[in-house]
């Protein structure tokens, strides 16, 4: 059943105030992906201070991303039925309210607990800002360049997680990574409060998909959740088995279910749009390789060389600083030839990066690490704002909340796949043998960047 509403439609807005609205929406992308990451770098001294193993560090990551990734397609529905700033203010709370608790949390399981609410809180955060630029911006040029914008602070604050990670745990300890995002959050709801304008869908408004939304979150939950667990309770054994039972069965229910409703969760006719379907896949692809990237690396830096948070945070100071430049570069470049060439560089120095690092030894040379960084991070930096683009473009403005919401969950599962491959490759490894362990992993960011060749191959010079 759909039901009918006023459209709420933001008024045309002065240049000045749409890239003010343009800020104060990249400042809560800034939280989301900043949380994505800068715990990762706090793993280690996490693990120490509550007890904890590399598995339940894992949960401790992937808790808050796989709830993300679940929840961010009906997060951007919400806010087209009940108003985009209202669900986006909403997320701020919620997002804000568990990062207090993570801070304060006395064990592991409320830990994870309190990671897995503050995924709820970033789901109506993420694709509901996309949403709020998209319809801030109408014309396709300057959309384009604001996308670039985005992605760059969405790839800064993935890219710095480490980074500021590493300086908060110098200073103040791993609480402190939670304790930082209070600021923000307030700052983010004085300044939405105050520039950004309420809007709604356009046209008719949809009932919530409940079975679609649960059969998601079961896929992507068992999905990932038996790649954490495999090495622990055995791939083959019976919950092993179990599991992987669970997810075709949820799969082939979730693709019933949503190609029988007249308003599904997920319409899965897009996917018959190759270059849609190639940005969906290359979210995922990006999203594995940087995390694959970033849990390796502090693994890696601070167990077989023995170095600081500090120092391994430091480390990815020029993936975070390509990552940034290449960017808003990619946006323009996006918005005057169309996404093939963008695409081509983001594979080419994905590609190149991995490789650098395949043959990765314990005594490997501080310059070929960095470089190696350096390389993913131009790779990131460009693949953002085309793979972004084109999945907008895929669908009508109407539904641009549900649009942001379909690529931010490639993002989001890219990212939980990402850290329980690299997980799996090194859990219960030795110091001494996680650079051999890891060289997988390294193959692995590679043969994604290969992948964005192949989706250059398939999309137009200009979308």
């Amino acid at each position: 059943m759909t039901t009918t509403t006023h459209p709420v439609q933001p008024p045309l807005l002065s240049a000045r105030r749409r890239w003010t609205v343009l800020a104060v929406c990249c400042l809560s992308m800034f939280l989301v992906g900043l949380d994505t990451t800068i715990v990762n770098v706090g793993l280690p001294a996490i693990g120490r201070g509550l007890d904890v193993g590399t598995r339940g560090l894992e949960w401790t990551v992937d808790a808050y991303t796989l709830v993300l990734a679940g929840l961010l397609i009906s997060s951007g529905a919400l806010a087209d039925r009940f108003g985009r700033r209202r669900v986006f203010q909403s997320g701020l709370v919620v997002f804000g309210t568990a990062s207090l608790v993570c801070a304060a949390a006395p064990t592991a399981g409320a830990l994870i607990a309190a990671r897995a609410v503050q995924g709820i809180g970033a789901s109506m955060l993420s694709p509901v800002a996309l949403a709020i630029v998209v319809n801030a911006m109408p014309d396709p040029r300057e959309r384009a360049q604001a996308i670039g914008v985005w992605a760059s602070v969405f790839g800064l604050s993935m890219a710095a997680g480490p980074v500021t990670g590493g300086a908060l745990l110098a200073g103040f300890g791993w609480r402190s990574l939670f304790w930082v995002n209070a600021p923000v959050v307030v700052a983010a709801l004085v300044l939405s409060a105050v520039f950004v304008p309420e809007s709604r869908a356009a046209q008719r408004v949809r009932r919530l998909d409940v079975p679609g939304q649960a059969l998601l979150t079961v896929v992507i939950g068992v999905s990932v959740g038996v790649l954490i667990e495999g090495p622990r309770i055995g791939w083959t054994s019976p919950v092993a088995l179990t599991a992987y039972a669970l997810a075709v069965l949820a799969t082939v229910a979730f693709v019933r279910v949503e190609s029988r409703r007249p308003e599904p969760l997920m319409d899965l006719g897009l996917f018959r749009r190759p270059a849609f379907t190639g940005a969906v896949l290359g979210a995922v692809a990006v999203f594995v390789a940087l995390n694959v990237t970033l849990l390796l690396n502090t693994l890696y830096l601070q167990h077989t060389r023995g170095w600081t948070p500090l120092a391994t945070g430091t480390a990815t100071l020029p993936m975070a600083l390509a990552a940034t430049v290449c960017a808003p570069l990619s946006g323009r470049l996006v918005g005057r030839i169309g996404p093939r060439l963008p695409l081509v560089l983001a594979g080419a120095f994905l590609t190149a990066g991995g490789l650098c690092l395949v043959g990765l030894g314990q005594d490997t040379s501080v310059f070929l690490l960095l470089s190696a960084y350096a390389l993913i991070g131009v790779g990131f930096g460009f693949a953002n704002a085309p793979i972004t683009n084109t999945a907008v473009s895929g669908l009508p403005p109407s539904r641009a909340g549900v649009a942001g919401a379909i690529t931010s969950t490639a993002r989001q599962f890219g990212s939980a796949l990402g850290i329980a491959l690299a997980g799996g490759l090194v859990a219960g490894t030795a110091p001494a043998g996680l650079a051999d362990a890891s060289r997988p992993g390294w193959i692995l960011v590679a043969g994604c960047g290969l992948f964005l060749f192949a989706m250059a191959r398939g999309t137009t010079r200009k979308e």
